[in-house]
C-alpha cells in the first residue's frame, strides 16, 4: 500500500500550518488501493481522542474530512486506514510528509496549532531590526567617559579593551561586581551609528536600580539604576529615538528581585512589613524561595495581590515607565509567570497602548509545559512572541554540521516551528544568533568571519525579527557570560561584517517577501544549501557555501523541502549553474512565473 500525505501541501491540509478559533481545517488523504476505511483521530490536549471518518472523493481520488475547530489549544492527530482487517496508520514524517506504520505505539502525530485570535499588526517592530544593548558594556556618553553614580565594593575596568572577569568569593558568589560605565547617555549619543546601520529598534537588558552590571537582581524598579543615568535621561533617550523614525522596548524582570531590594530588606526587618508577603519563607528571615536556588535573587509571590498591582495595576511600574513612550517590553524568564499574570500585563500594556509583548521562551513556544502544564503561549492572550532561539539553534547546527544528514535535520527542526507557530506569532519572534546569555557567533564559527557573515544571511532569511546583539557586527568575540559582555569595540570594528549587516538590513527593507513571504528550503551537497522566501509575487533565494571551494550549482543534485512542485521546477532553471564562491552566499531575486 502506498499513501499520500503532507501536512505542507494544501491539497492535503488546508489552511496550512497553524489555524484560529472557529476555522474550517480540511483534511485529505490519497492512497493507490482500495481500504475499507479512513479515520483522522483528533485529540485536543488532556481531553478524549476524537474520531472523524474521511469519505472517499471519486474527483479528486482522495479520503476527506472537514472539521471546524472551536476552541485554542493544542491538538495532535494522525490518520488511521483499515485495510483488508488489518489497521495502518500515517504519522509524522520529516518536512511533514506521512509515513505509513502498523506499529499502534508511540504514533509519531502531527501537531496542530489553534490560536485564541490575530495579533495586533505593529509593523514599525515586525518590519524592523532590532539591536540588543547590555547598557554597561555599549557606550559612555559622558565627557572624557567619566563613571557616574559608582557603587560600593565594586571595581571599574582600567580600559573598555578589558576582559570580563568575575571575582567570586569561598562561596562561589560573586564578591565585588564589575563596570565598564556605559549608560543611557552613551546608547543617545550612538544613535547615528545605529541608524546608519539600518537599526529601527533598540532592546535594553534591565535599567533599574541594582546591584549587579546585568541588572537582573532589581533594587528599586521605580528608579534607574544610577550609574546608567536618569530619569531624565531615560526621556531623552526616547524623545531621541523616536526623533530619528527609531524604538524602544524594555527588559521587565518580574519574577524575582535581589537580596538588596528595597522589598526584601523591609520584608526580612519584619513580618509585619507590608513586603513580607511577596516572599515565600521556609525559615525567616534567611530561608527562602529564590530563582534557580541563587540566594541573592529572592523570587516574588506572583499570586500576591499587592505585588500584582504594584507591577501591572492602574498605576503599576509597567504603567509608569510605558508613559514615557515605551514602545514594547521583553520578559525574563517568562516560563515562571503565571499565564494570568501575563495575561494581565498583556492587557494593562494594550491600555497604555503597547501592543508589543515579547517572552524568554528558549524552546519551542508552541508546545512548551511546565510542572506538567501546557503554557498557552501561542494560543491565548498572553506574549505576542518570543525570543526566538530555536532560530539560533537551526543556524549554529546547520553551520556546524558533519554532514547532509545533520543539516537535513536541522532544516526539519526549523520546519517543524514554522509549522507549529501562528504566522502572525512567528513574524513576532526575536530572531537572533547570540545574546548575552550565549557565547558569541563569531567564537561559536571559530572566529571566521566569512561564517559568521554566512550565519547573519541565515538569520535575515528567517520568519520573524532580526536581533543583533551588540557588537555581533563589529566582529565582538566571547565565551560563555562574562566573557559573551565585553565592551565594545568602537576603535577595532570589522567592517566586513558591519558592512554584511547593513546590506542585509538594507535588503530585508527592499523586499518585504522577506517579512511576510512563506519559507522553503533546497539541499544542494553537504556544506551548500539554500532558503527560498516567496510570496504571490516575488521569490527571494539565499544560497550559502560553507566549504573552501567555489560551487557551481547543478540543479540536477538539488532536493526541495516544504516548497511547491511548479516552484521547484522554476528555481532549478533560474539556479542552474551558477557559482557560489566559498565561504560565501548569493542572494537572488526573482518574479515568479
Amino acid at each position: 500500500m502506498q499513501v499520500k500525505y503532507n501536512s505542507w501541501d494544501i491539497q492535503y491540509k488546508k489552511p496550512f500550518g497553524a489555524i484560529y478559533t472557529g476555522d474550517e481545517v480540511e483534511w485529505a488523504v490519497k492512497i493507490d488501493e482500495p481500504v475499507q476505511e479512513v479515520i483522522l483521530w483528533l485529540t485536543k490536549n488532556n481531553e478524549d481522542h476524537v474520531p472523524y471518518k474521511m469519505e472517499y472523493d471519486d474527483n479528486l481520488k482522495k479520503f476527506i474530512t472537514h472539521v471546524t475547530v472551536e476552541s485554542s489549544g493544542l491538538y495532535h492527530y494522525y490518520f488511521a486506514i483499515q485495510s483488508n482487517n488489518q489497521e495502518y496508520y500515517i504519522e509524522k514524517g520529516p518536512f511533514g510528509i506521512g509515513k505509513l506504520t502498523q506499529n499502534s505505539y508511540n504514533i509519531q502525530s502531527f501537531q496542530l496549532t489553534c490560536a485564541d485570535c490575530k495579533l495586533p499588526d505593529e509593523n514599525w517592530y515586525k518590519d524592523g531590526v532590532v539591536y540588543q544593548i547590555f547598557p554597561d558594556r555599549f557606550a559612555n556618553g559622558n565627557p572624557n567617559h567619566e563613571i557616574t553614580g559608582r557603587k560600593k565594593n565594586t571595581f571599574l575596568y582600567a580600559t573598555e579593551e578589558d576582559t570580563p572577569y568575575y571575582i567570586k568569593g569561598p562561596d562561589g558568589a560573586i564578591a565585588r561586581w564589575d563596570f565598564f560605565g556605559g549608560n543611557l547617555l552613551g546608547i543617545q549619543k550612538k544613535i547615528p551609528y545605529l541608524k546608519k546601520l539600518g537599526i529601527d529598534t533598540v532592546y535594553l537588558n534591565p535599567i533599574f536600580l541594582a546591584k549587579s552590571n546585568h541588572r537582573y537582581d532589581t533594587v528599586d524598579f521605580t528608579k534607574i539604576d544610577t550609574m546608567l543615568g536618569t530619569e531624565t535621561d531615560l526621556k531623552n533617550l526616547v524623545e531621541a529615538l523616536h526623533k530619528n523614525g527609531m524604538h524602544i522596548i524594555l527588559d521587565g524582570v518580574f519574577n524575582h528581585v535581589g537580596k538588596d531590594s528595597i522589598y526584601f530588606q523591609d520584608a526580612i526587618t519584619s513580618k509585619t512589613s507590608p513586603y513580607y508577603p511577596w516572599f515565600k519563607f521556609s525559615h525567616y528571615p534567611d530561608q527562602y524561595q529564590s530563582w534557580w536556588g541563587i540566594k541573592t535573587m529572592p523570587e516574588v509571590d506572583k499570586e500576591n495581590k499587592d505585588y500584582q498591582n504594584f507591577i501591572y495595576g492602574e498605576d503599576g511600574i509597567l504603567s509608569k515607565w510605558t508613559s514615557l513612550g515605551i514602545d514594547g517590553w521583553r520578559l525574563d524568564v517568562a516560563d515562571e509567570l503565571p499565564m494570568d499574570f501575563l495575561k494581565n500585563i498583556r492587557q494593562r500594556l494594550a491600555q497604555n497602548n503597547c501592543q508589543v509583548l515579547i517572552g524568554e521562551v528558549w524552546e519551542d513556544a508552541s508546545h512548551k509545559f511546565v510542572n506538567g502544564q501546557y503554557r498557552p503561549y501561542t494560543t491565548g492572550y498572553n506574549l505576542t512572541g518570543v525570543m526566538n532561539y530555536p532560530a539560533r539553534v537551526f543556524i549554529i547546527n546547520l553551520l556546524n554540521a558533519k554532514n547532509s544528514a545533520d543539516e537535513k535535520r536541522a532544516f526539519n527542526a526549523l520546519a517543524e516551528l514554522v509549522e507549529n507557530y501562528p504566522t502572525d506569532f512567528l513574524q513576532n519572534c526575536l530572531n537572533n544568533v547570540g545574546t548575552h546569555d550565549t557565547e558569541r557567533i563569531k567564537t561559536l564559527m571559530n572566529n571566521n568571519e566569512q561564517k559568521v557573515a554566512i550565519a547573519f544571511g541565515l538569520l535575515f532569511m528567517l520568519i520573524g525579527v532580526p536581533c543583533i546583539y551588540y557588537g555581533d557586527e563589529a566582529g565582538l568575540i566571547g565565551g560563555k557570560d562574562p566573557d559573551n559582555r565585553r565592551y565594545f569595540p568602537w576603535n577595532n570594528q570589522s567592517d566586513f561584517l558591519e558592512k554584511t549587516v547593513k546590506n542585509l538590513i538594507a535588503f530585508r527593507k527592499d523586499y518585504p517577501v522577506l517579512i511576510d513571504g512563506k519559507i522553503a528550503f533546497i539541499q544542494i551537497k553537504y556544506g551548500v544549501n539554500a532558503i527560498v522566501r516567496y510570496n504571490s509575487k516575488n521569490v527571494v533565494v539565499y544560497c550559502y557555501n560553507r566549504t573552501h571551494d567555489d560551487v557551481v550549482l547543478d540543479s540536477d543534485e538539488f532536493v526541495y523541502h516544504c516548497l511547491p512542485q511548479t516552484l521547484s521546477s522554476d528555481l532549478a532553471t533560474k539556479l542552474n549553474q551558477l557559482t557560489v564562491n566559498k565561504e560565501s552566499y548569493l542572494l537572488k531575486k526573482f518574479s515568479k512565473n
